[in-house]
């Protein structure tokens, strides 16, 4: 699922929901740079996280 991330889709990260949610900013070699409403910028490893791709914006 995360190589189908691109710059703009809203994400969850599902271990850290106080994170709140997150834009991606890019995704280069399953390093994936997200901006997070409550952690700010954040460079995740995408072959130990699966990020949740948010459908309904409701917070």
């Amino acid at each position: 699922m995360n190589a189908l991330l691109e710059p703009g889709i809203l994400v969850r990260h599902p271990g850290e929901p106080d994170w709140g949610v997150g834009q991606v900013q890019s995704n280069i070699g399953g390093r994936i740079t997200v901006n997070f409403e409550h952690a700010g910028k954040v460079v995740i490893d995408g072959s130990h996280v699966d990020l949740r791709m948010v459908i309904d914006i409701q917070r």
